[in-house]
This record gives structure tokens, sequence and C-alpha cells, in this order.
């Protein structure tokens, strides 16, 4: 099991940017394949991004080359860079960690969820 603490949502206009954190706690964080959800309301909880122990990285199509994952394993934190943020990715954005990843369906290796973070982008 582990722990993980989101921060750094917030509400932006479009074309802004914005850096949410997620620090993990509970395990060897490097052991992890980490990962970003977001829901919207009226909508089912979808992949964002995701990163494995080696750094190499997955991304939903809606939002390849704007969005960026990474990972600090010495300070037990993930990032995801958000940038050209467009009104469809408002959503509560979710950190989560996992043992496996399964390209049909992200949930179902996760092992973790945090609570969310809002994020809100005004046209």
């Amino acid at each position: 099991q582990v722990q993980l603490v989101e921060s750094g949502g917030g509400s932006v206009q479009a074309g802004g940017s914005l850096r949410l954190s997620c620090a993990a706690s509970g395990y060897t964080f490097s052991s992890y394949i980490m990962g970003w959800f977001r829901q919207a309301p009226g909508k089912e909880r979808e992949g964002v991004a995701a990163i494995d122990s080696d750094g190499s990285t997955s991304y939903a199509d809606s939002v390849k080359g704007r969005f960026t994952i990474s990972r600090d394993n010495a300070k037990g934190t993930v990032y995801l860079q958000m940038n050209s943020l467009k009104p469809e990715d408002t959503a509560m954005y979710y950190c989560a960690a996992g043992t496996f990843f399964d390209v049909a369906d992200w949930t179902r290796g996760i092992d973790s969820w945090g609570q969310g973070t809002q994020v809100t982008v005004s046209s």
C-alpha cells in the first residue's frame, strides 16, 4: 500500500499551465508504476499519463504533446506538467500507484489512489 497526496490544482484560463505534484509514502517509490487519472462530472475516470520505474512514459491521445509526466525517486514524488490547457481538461485529477499496466484498462493495475486535486480551465 502506498499513500498518495496530490497538490498543485487550481483554476486557469485556456492556454495556461499548471504543474501537479504527488507525494508518495509507505513503500519503495521506485518499485511502482505511477500515473495520473482524471474524472469530470458524469464521466468515467480515464488514464492521462503513466511512468514506470525506468522512466518510460505513456499518454492518452487527448493530452499527448501538451502534458508531461515525470518522477523524482529520491523525493518520492511524481509530477504532471500541463501546458496549453483546454476547457475539456477540466476534471478532478488523481495520482495513482500500481504494479502493472493494462493497456485495455489503466485502472486494473492500480493499488493506491490519492484523494484528488481539482483542475478547472475556463474559456
